[in-house]
């Protein structure tokens, strides 16, 4: 087993940076961080889509703070989860995906998580999970059971359900099934602390319910912050709106994504989503409410983060490119090279071909929202062919650009 470290200055840390609630209390949590036992430690993510976000990876990195200690980590893909539909803030029921549709979007999560966590490491190995393996075993006496710990109007205190029935919208039997198959996650994993966003509290304490019930003894749930926007609330990654920034993107993008992000957000992507020391942090918090430019510091934040999902060199190039782009209207060093078949292509086509978009809907929208350039000159229309030659450049929004061999 791996030793523990008990240093104060680094559970200091955990147990404040980026954290919202912990249950039934920090102290709780405390305690059983300086007591030098190895506490088993886990995050559950549903495969919704094909990539996770920097909103998981606020978890991602307290749990690799957490596994530098040497606790036991284990990292829980909610295959089985997925098909029901976590209800979480749905102002309606999710769609249930099926099990093609899960295996597809899982094929590259473990490598995206594992630029944070270390699944190589033979000393303190990381679990890698599947809920599958236990609730696709529940009989129909199991779920009875499981639902016996729970009454209809501790279901209805969840907002969004009261909403929902308030507003007359469809409220499905199967969405009361989601937290009672979270909540029995930690029973199965034997844990003892679940981390999580605060939109899955209700579920996280419905498995600190079941672990009572089942094994009689404590589960310490941890909340973390959301990503949102201060002003307005809204959440700055979320894989159901299809917005955020994925863990999987190339590096221009990722840096391109960071710099437009909310100006009041800066400090607190630095605080979920970075590994600078808070005393940096708090420094560079001092230089923007002096009047430091907004933009500066999203290039410091932009930089940091792309160096730890590719690597410093790439994060300086992403920085060169952003300027040349952006500042100085140039093109990127490291644009795409394709060669065609055929000189003429339908833009949309084309869009597609580069993959600058993922339907021909959505190229249809760029090219009409002017989005679309040929050698800088916008192109109006999807419907007229393009007749192209070699070393024109083909841009789609601001980011993205690829030239014809």
């Amino acid at each position: 087993m791996a030793k523990i470290n008990t240093n104060s200055e680094k559970i200091q840390e955990i147990l404040t940076r980026s954290i919202d609630t912990i249950y039934p209390s920090r102290k709780a949590f405390e305690d059983l961080l300086k007591s030098g036992k190895q506490l088993r430690i886990y995050m559950g993510i549903d495969p919704t889509a094909t990539y996770a976000h920097l909103g998981h990876a606020t978890n991602y990195i307290i749990l690799k703070r957490l596994h530098e200690l040497g606790h036991k980590i284990v990292v829980l893909i909610g295959d089985f989860t997925a098909m029901i539909g976590d209800p979480s803030d749905k102002n309606s029921a999710r769609k249930r995906l099926t099990k093609e549709e899960v295996k597809e979007n899982l094929k590259t999560f473990k490598k995206q998580i594992g630029q944070i966590l270390d699944f190589n490491d033979k000393k303190n190995p990381i679990e890698f999970e599947f809920n599958a393996k236990w609730l696709a075993k529940l009989t129909f006496a199991d779920a009875v059971e499981l639902a016996s710990h729970f009454t209809v109007q501790r279901m209805l205190e969840r907002d969004n359900f009261e909403k929902r029935i308030k507003e007359q919208k469809p409220l499905y039997v199967h969405e009361f099934f989601y937290p009672l198959m979270q909540g029995y996650d930690s029973v199965a994993l034997q844990a003892d602390v679940e981390i999580g966003g605060t939109d899955q509290t209700f579920n996280m304490l419905a498995g600190r319910t079941l672990v009572k019930a089942y094994q009689n003894r404590e589960k310490i749930v941890v909340t973390t912050t959301l990503l949102e926007n201060p002003v307005t609330g809204e959440k700055l990654m979320s894989k159901s709106l299809g917005t955020g920034i994925g863990l999987d993107e190339n590096a221009t993008d990722m840096f391109g994504k960071t710099m437009a992000l909310p100006d009041e957000a800066i400090v607190q992507c630095f605080i979920d989503c970075t590994y600078l020391c808070m005393d940096e942090i708090k420094s560079l918090e001092k230089k923007l409410k002096a009047g430091a430019n907004p933009r500066d510091l999203k290039i410091r934040l932009a930089y940091e983060i792309v160096k730890i999902y590719h690597s410093e060199k790439e994060a300086k190039l992403a920085q060169e490119n952003f300027a040349k782009v952006f500042a100085k209207k140039e093109i990127p060093d490291d644009i795409l090279e394709i060669k065609l078949q055929s000189k003429k292509i339908n833009p949309v086509d084309l869009l597609l071909t580069l993959k600058f978009v993922a339907s021909k809907n959505e190229a249809k929208r760029l090219i009409e929202g002017n989005g679309m350039k040929v050698n800088q000159e916008k192109i109006n229309s999807w419907e007229k062919d393009l007749d192209l030659k070699t070393g024109d450049i083909i841009q789609a929004g601001k980011r993205k650009f690829a030239k014809i061999k």
